[in-house]
């Protein structure tokens, strides 16, 4: 006897997408069958020719929560996640008060987010000026790893790293198989922005920044022999440095996100500082090589960076506005939107946002649909396609530069470990190894 039976002829594998019923037991998948075989089970769906999806994981969202809970909470963020097919998310340590970098902040954290999760949830913790001595400990409590900025952070209380201080932290993570999760731009290369407009802010933080960010963590990741991995890649000139790394066996993994996949440039409306954020969203040809990165497998995986704030410091002046694009609950379908029209799968679509992302912050049972992962499954219609009305996303502060853009996908049910996700939260802490 079965808790639930979901049957789909477009169940999406580990090895393919194929008609299958995927039996589940104590919230977790028990067996997988022929998609009409019997099977004697509490509950039996059958979505027929829409997709089964495995939940995404997205390994990178600013929940905001304690302290700046007016801009995102635990209740909203992972609402809009099951909302858009996000069965976990691993919260960023800012902008938090305080932020996540010792056990005492992360205990604040946990009690903040108890009770309110509607999808599962890990943690990131920070590696900031004078908290060497609090990696250990917060690892040992269950952070999936550190998160460190090489230029400033947009908050200060969450200052960036030195690249002395990059290589003691990477040292230190060395010693106990940490991961280092970075921001890279260097600060060296990035100017005042000389204008309201988006060309001057584009222009104040250049490609070049991000080579060169990322030029030195590999280097110091050759030299520790830390596992280091590259947040948000915008720019394309970051591809052959992170392809030679990885020819060279070096420990370092890339992601882009949403709106560098989907977003142009060319594009952003005078004013619109929906479309801000760090690193910049840039050209259409260095889109279509991100694509291409994607592809060949020099970026890993694909997050959405959701990083919202109130609608009021959304001010139509990119060098005063604040930097972020809040995508959580449209990530899915904005890449499925672009993907489809390039000729990927859902097959590579699953793989770039659920599989990978949980493989780079080591959830175990997690990232697909075999047995023994958790019943954390995704009702999908590949087909349907409407403009997105920011009025129905369920983050707090609904601003985004998908509004009105019209997006292919629908999200018709989750299940969190065989339940769906819905008005009652019943999402987990996902600490620990």
């Amino acid at each position: 006897m079965y808790d639930l039976v979901v049957r789909s002829r477009r169940t999406v594998t580990p090895d393919g997408e194929r008609p299958l019923a995927v039996a589940v037991r104590d919230g977790r998948i028990a067996s997988l069958h022929d998609h009409a075989a019997p099977l004697d089970a509490a509950e039996d769906v059958d979505l027929r020719d829409l997709a089964l999806l495995p939940g995404l994981v997205d390994t990178h969202v600013h929940v905001n929560e304690p302290g700046r809970t007016h801009w995102e909470g635990f209740a909203t963020a992972t609402r809009a996640a099951a909302a858009g097919g996000v069965t976990t998310i691993v919260d960023m340590p800012l902008n938090a008060l305080p932020p996540t970098v010792s056990v005492a902040a992360l205990e604040a954290k946990l009690a903040a987010a108890g009770g309110r999760c509607h999808v599962d949830v890990g943690f990131w913790g920070g590696a900031v000026p004078g908290n060497l001595k609090e990696l250990r400990p917060l690892h040992d409590r269950g952070v999936r790893g550190f998160k460190c900025f090489m230029s400033p952070s947009g908050v200060d209380e969450f200052p960036e790293l030195g690249l002395g201080e990059i290589r003691r932290v990477m040292t230190e993570l060395a010693g106990f198989g940490g991961l280092l999760v970075v921001h890279a731009e260097d600060p060296a290369l990035l100017t005042g922005c000389a204008g309201p407009g988006y060309a001057a802010f584009l222009d104040s933080r250049p490609e070049a920044a991000e080579r060169g960010a990322v030029e030195q963590v590999v280097r110091l990741a050759r030299e520790t022999g830390a596992r280091a991995h590259i947040l948000h890649v915008s720019g394309a000139g970051c591809l052959d440095v992170l392809e030679a790394a990885r020819a060279e066996g070096l420990p370092v993994t890339a992601e882009t996100c949403p709106h560098y996949l989907t977003l142009t440039a060319e594009d952003v409306p005078d004013g619109d500082t929906a479309y801000k954020c760090c690193p910049p969203i840039r050209s259409a040809a260095n889109r279509d090589r991100l694509w291409d990165g994607l592809a060949r497998g020099v970026l890993d995986c694909v997050v959405t960076d959701h990083s919202p704030s109130t609608a009021d410091l959304k001010v139509p002046d990119f060098a005063a506005a604040w930097g972020g694009v809040s995508s959580l609950q449209l990530g899915l379908r904005a890449v499925w939107t672009e993907a489809s029209r390039r000729g990927h799968g859902l097959g590579d679509v699953v793989r770039w946002m659920s599989a990978a992302p949980a493989r780079l912050a080591g959830l175990r049972g997690k990232g697909g649909i075999e047995p023994g992962n958790d019943a954390d499954l995704v009702a999908f219609d590949p087909d349907s396609a409407e403009p997105v009305d920011a009025r129905r996303l369920h983050h707090k502060n609904p601003v985004t530069p998908y509004q009105g853009r019209r997006l292919r996908g629908a999200v018709l049910t989750t299940w969190l470990r065989g339940r769906p996700a819905d008005d009652v939260p019943h999402g987990t802490f996902l600490l620990g190894a």
